[in-house]
């Protein structure tokens, strides 16, 4: 079965300053064996991504070594509201981290919240870390600046009811729900290591994983959160909170396909085309994903590319795998093999776009 190349709208890559835990390299190869061509990464990096010399810094890195397509996205702080928006032609859009996550980028003051969404242009989307009422306070926000709102990563039942809820009465909103809040709850920690399943939003409980799912007309995107630690540090006295996601998302939705819990074009829609519509990505008909869809094997991390080498899917036995990817005509990834070199991904955001 041939696939569009999937868009994957929330990735962490670590580089620069957490090379150790991944690279434009090593995250975008895993991209590609999850069928994903187009990458947009996270500015929570070391240092971040909010001002012209880390975004040109994190650019040079980008093409040098990835191997899929990608942008960027710029980081709010408290000051660089009018130097961010500068940015804005050559990124994926801000984002606004607006409760406690991995690394140092986080928004405390409310009053500068209405600063970016009204400097940042209407032409590239703005994306929040925004949980609980916090997610109401940012989508009310950009209500009455009179701009649309994407909410990352949406983890529970209050939070899919309440952007359902905006979304009826005509609230700009959308949003993303990751593969381990679909698929995962708090009653899998143990299984995982109560240490590695820490992640930020939270595993929910199982209610909150039926809302999900009883709510799939209002999720937009399917985005991984693609957020790798190594073995060692999950498993430390102070675990930072992420998953590695890249290389199961596909594999796990196909096996949602084959239970009946989505359809071939769900996946389709929030993989491809409505990133493609929300972030305004360019799309390439040379680009496309050929996977096995009824291809049965167990997920194991052992011949993953990602450098965090474990998965909280460990073990789950699933139906569909990547076997070909095709990027702009040329062939990326065969059966296990990255046949792309280093460099061969391109900026999809460009000054002049």
């Amino acid at each position: 079965m041939r696939l569009p190349g999937l868009v994957d709208v929330h990735v962490h890559l670590r580089q620069p300053g957490g090379e150790h835990k991944e690279d434009w390299t090593s995250g975008t190869a895993a991209a590609l064996a999850g069928g994903i061509t187009t990458v947009l990464a996270m500015p929570n990096t070391h240092p971040p991504v909010v001002d012209r010399a880390s975004f040109d810094a994190t650019t040079q890195l980008a093409a040098a070594g990835a191997v899929c397509d990608y942008a960027l996205f710029v980081g709010a702080s408290s000051e660089n509201v009018e130097s961010a928006a500068e940015m804005a032609a050559g990124a994926a859009g801000l984002k606004m981290y607006l409760n406690d996550t991995y690394g140092e980028l986080r928004l405390d003051r409310a009053a500068d919240w209405p600063r970016h969404l009204e400097a940042w242009p209407l032409s590239r989307p703005v994306v929040a870390h925004a949980e609980g009422e916090t997610a109401a306070a940012i989508i009310d926000a950009a209500r009455l600046v009179g701009r649309p709102i994407h909410i990352c990563h949406v983890s529970s039942r209050f939070e899919i009811e309440l952007i359902a809820d905006a979304k009826n009465s005509g609230t700009d909103v959308t949003c993303e729900v990751a593969p381990h809040h679909l698929f995962l709850t708090e009653k899998d920690s143990p299984a995982i290591g109560d240490r590695r399943a820490i992640v930020r939003p939270p595993l929910g409980t199982e209610d909150d994983q039926r809302a999900l799912w009883e709510h799939l007309d209002v999720i937009d995107c399917f985005a991984t959160d693609h957020a790798p630690h190594l073995a060692a540090e999950k498993d430390s006295a102070e675990p930072p909170p992420g998953f590695p996601g890249l290389e199961t998302v596909l594999p796990l939705l196909l096996d949602a396909v084959h239970r009946e819990q989505l359809t071939v074009d769900d996946v389709i829609r929030r993989m491809h085309d409505r990133p493609t519509e929300i972030f305004g990505l360019p799309t390439d008909e040379t680009t496309f994903v050929e996977v096995d869809e009824d291809h049965a094997w167990t997920i194991s991390a052992y011949a993953m590319f990602s450098k965090a080498r474990w998965t909280p899917f460990e073990g789950r036995r699933v139906r569909g795998r990547v076997r070909r990817v095709v990027l702009r005509g040329e062939e990326a990834y065969k059966d296990g093999v990255i046949t792309a070199r280093p460099g061969t991904g391109r900026a999809i955001r460009t000054e002049n776009r």
